[in-house]
């Protein structure tokens, strides 16, 4: 089988990395994405490998590139620019951050000059000649006042306060300095940002006077508590406008230093900008490499590198060009080459996908990666998934909305992997856009055979059922296409009687007669048909899943599992749901729509099938004997408990496993000496030893007969009451398609019907809104939650009763070294 229906056959090799090249080979298996890297290191700490030094040197660019956040592609990593062109920036950032402060203290010095000016003419006005005759009289007196004969001094603090912290810095200047200074403030009429925190807020300027040192003292403490921004106080006004010349002076040089420094910066930021990306791609590769260079081993003899691969078969020719490449890029003298060794490891799991298939194997994937070289469930379950949710969610509106909705997504899949979104819901959506397609579809197909479109049925074929009026019991005619309609509108209530010899016309001839939905038995009829049918696809779902276990059997040549467990599970569970599903089809192809009330309970027959009571009521067919098939069910359980453990138990211990052993030690003695000299061995060896070398894998070493007998035990309870359960599970196949009918039908009603109702010309426009409301109720309710329900169901489904008849789901993923992952990993590192 090819590696779609099996995982890919891979082998453990051995490279050969000259020292020189390894670097140039090890990017080159990063490109192509080939091989799987092992750790031979497992023992040495993280810290005192080769290559700590060269990860700590690419962790340091990672940290520079830290605040280039855009994109690009090249081959070489200055290291030395990126130093350089850090600490050039961060000058030019710390500089520009000093004169942006410098900046902002002037601007604060200059509101405070011009309103405490304002303060100091409001107090002149209000003094009045008083005012003046205390200035004549200090001017007179030499500048000395009556205070300052007493020591005191007068004296000006000023500066800004944030606006919330003036009610309690007024308060604590009256507490402390018992009154002895006078305050005056006004609000800044903008906002001005903090010198400290950056922030924009609301400031007050203000100005204080005080007589004194010591309250001067005070005063200053008082400010420096409540973080007031202070600057000096004029004492003159020739001096103020002096200090405002100044300031307006180096306001305007400040400004211009600050314009040319952004320019410097920025021009330094968009040229650095160019190859951003492209050191970010490097140093993420570089990394890279030196991370897998250290899981590798150093031949101090042959001076070489050495390292462990998974590989697939497949791909060795490549790898093998991979490393020739990689040497001629290195101008290595010895080329590098690869060895493939045997080993008893189990290898990884890999499965090649498309972007169809990728989809369908992360839904498989998610239950569990497959065991090495088991058949997997993918090929199946591109079909099987899509049908079984449509059976559940079964309406030709809807699935050719769905279908619709994914087409289109399908064609806009180039430009969408261009633009990577950041929604995860949207992601996930189009990630699955070929799964979504599938079961638009499917669900089309199954809309046509329930004849439900928007819980509408389309009037294809015209009906095929004779009818009869409440006025005339005896009269019965066929309803044609045309006349349908007419006939359903001139008659209250229509019985639909089959069983009139000679006058009925047949089946439908696609899907379900449209007469149905107009019947008042029309959900008995869907409840029979679909709980029968939903036993049937869970029937064959199953029995196709203890199919596919014969080739695990056969691949892994365990042929004593094809008679031990294939064959009694298959028997157990068609003698029983098997025989259910042969009464069906019987009872549906033998007994007319005239002779249905005379065909015995399928129901009836399986239960007394369980009791072992014999056929008391009438036969469904001539001969039936249930009773046989139920002892054959029974008998299949105790080969299936007993069969394998005491197979295995005989090999190991009865007189043909001291044969076979004996065969196998001269195939070991054989293999250590030279192959060329084997002997010859007779037919019954030869089959011995096979089974034998087969037989080793699931054996332990030290053969346990209660440790298997256990296991198969557990096996066998869980497979026989599974084949019950499991059977069961899938009537919600039944369930969920009559809910998903019966919601629909109701929304239908509730909303569509209302505007239907309306025959006047304002009809037409109420119809608008009431459209509006039926489309996003059907998208919101019934594509999205049902489909949604639809989808979880038909997934357990696939992992509960068909996966686990043939797939173990144990395995460990293949996940080769390949630098295409690397975008998502700058991603999560904030990047990009």
């Amino acid at each position: 089988m090819g590696s779609v229906f099996r995982s890919e056959e891979m082998c453990l090799a051995q490279l050969f990395l000259q020292s020189g090249s390894a670097y140039d080979c090890i990017s080159e298996l990063g490109e192509m994405g080939l091989v799987e890297f092992r750790d031979i290191n497992p023992s040495v700490n993280l810290f005192q490998r080769r290559f700590v030094s060269e990860i700590k040197r690419c962790e340091e660019m990672e940290r520079i590139l830290g605040v280039l956040t855009v994109c690009g592609l090249s081959a070489v990593v200055p290291q030395e620019q990126l130093q350089r062109l850090e600490v050039e920036l961060s000058e030019v950032a710390r500089n520009k951050e000093k004169l942006q402060r410098n900046l902002l203290e002037l601007t604060e010095y200059t509101h405070m000059l011009r309103i405490t000016h304002t303060f100091v003419h409001s107090r002149s006005r209000a003094l009045g000649p008083q005012y003046e005759e205390f200035q004549s009289i200090e001017s007179d007196s030499g500048g000395c006042t009556g205070m300052q004969r007493l020591g005191a001094k007068l004296g000006f603090v000023s500066g800004l306060i944030h606006r919330v912290k003036v009610e309690a810095f007024e308060r604590m200047l009256w507490r402390v300095c018992k009154g002895y200074t006078i305050l005056s403030y006004a609000e800044l009429g903008e906002s001005l940002a903090d010198l400290d925190t950056g922030e924009i807020s609301k400031n007050v300027v203000f100005l204080i006077s005080f007589w004194g040192d010591q309250i001067g003292q005070k005063v200053q403490k008082i400010c420096d508590c409540y973080h007031c921004h202070l600057y000096p106080h004029p004492e003159n006004d020739e001096e103020r406008a002096d200090v405002m010349d100044s300031l307006r002076t180096r306001i305007l040089d400040l400004n211009n230093v600050l314009h040319r420094t952004e320019e410097y910066l920025r021009q330094g930021l968009q040229k650095a900008s160019e190859s951003a990306f492209t050191w970010v791609v490097q140093v993420k590769k570089m990394k890279a490499i030196y991370h897998i260079l250290n899981l590798s081993s150093f031949d101090v003899t042959n001076k070489c590198l050495i390292a462990e691969v998974w590989c697939p078969v497949n791909d060795l020719t490549n790898l093998r060009g991979a490393l020739e490449e990689g040497s001629r890029k290195g101008d290595a003298t010895v080329p590098s080459f690869v060895n493939r060794i045997p080993s008893n490891d189990t290898p990884p799991t890999l499965l090649r996908t498309n972007k169809f298939t990728s989809g369908f194997q992360s839904i498989v994937e998610a239950y569990g990666v497959g065991d090495y070289r088991e058949a997997s469930p993918v090929p199946y379950t591109i079909i099987t998934f899509p049908f079984l949710f449509a059976v559940m969610f079964g309406d030709l509106g809807h699935g050719v909305v769905m279908a619709c909705f994914a087409l289109w997504m399908v064609l806009k899949e180039k430009s969408h992997k261009r633009k990577r979104s950041d929604n995860e819901i949207w992601t996930v959506f189009f990630e699955g856009r070929y799964i979504i397609l599938m079961m638009g579809l499917f669900s089309v197909y199954t809309g046509l055979i329930y004849n439900d479109c928007f819980s509408k049925s389309l009037n294809i074929f015209g009906s095929g059922w004779m009818i009869k009026t409440n006025t005339q019991k005896h009269a019965y005619y066929y309803i044609p296409k045309h006349s349908m309609n007419e006939t359903l509108q001139t008659n209250a209530l229509l019985t639909l009687d089959p069983n009139v010899t000679g006058v009925f016309s047949g089946p439908y001839p696609f899907g379900i007669d449209p007469i149905w939905n107009m019947a008042v038995n029309r959900l008995s009829f869907l409840n029979s048909y679909k709980m029968k049918m939903s036993v049937i696809i869970g029937v064959v779902h199953m029995s196709f899943g203890v199919v596919l276990s014969v080739f695990n059997h056969l691949h892994f040549k365990h042929n004593f599992n094809i008679y031990l467990l294939f064959l009694p599970e298959l028997l157990f569970l068609l003698c029983l749901f098997g025989y259910l599903v042969f009464m069906i089809l019987y009872k549906w192809l033998a007994f007319g729509a005239r002779d249905s009330r005379l065909a015995p309970s399928i129901l009836i027959h399986f239960i007394n099938m369980f009791l072992m009571q014999g056929e008391d009521n009438t036969p469904l067919y001539p001969g039936q004997v249930g009773v046989f098939l139920m002892v054959v069910a029974l008998l299949s359980v105790p080969v299936l408990l007993l069969g394998k453990p005491v197979y295995l138990y005989w090999l190991h211990r009865g007189g043909k496993g001291l044969r076979l052993r004996r065969g196998y030690e001269r195939v070991r003695r054989v293999s250590e000496d030279d192959m060329s000299q084997a002997p010859a061995y007779d037919d019954d060896e030869e089959e011995g030893l096979d089974d034998l070398m087969t037989s080793r894998e699931t054996q332990p070493k030290e053969f346990d007969f209660g440790d298997v007998f256990l296991h198969q035990a557990i096996h066998t309870i869980e497979y026989c009451l599974g084949c019950i359960s499991n059977t069961a599970s899938y009537l919600r196949l039944w369930a969920l398609s009559l809910a998903h009918a019966q919601l629909s039908e109701v929304l239908w009603a509730m909303v569509m019907r209302l505007g239907l109702r309306m025959t006047s010309r304002l009809g037409v426009l109420f119809l608008v809104p009431v459209f509006s409301l039926f489309a996003v109720l059907t998208v919101s309710i019934l594509l999205v939650m049902e489909g949604l329900s639809a989808f979880l169901h038909a997934l357990r489904l696939h992992w509960v009763e068909f996966q686990n008849k043939f797939y173990h789901g144990t395995g460990i993923k293949f996940s080769p070294f390949d630098f295409s992952t690397l975008p998502s990993v700058f991603e999560q590192d904030g990047l990009l």
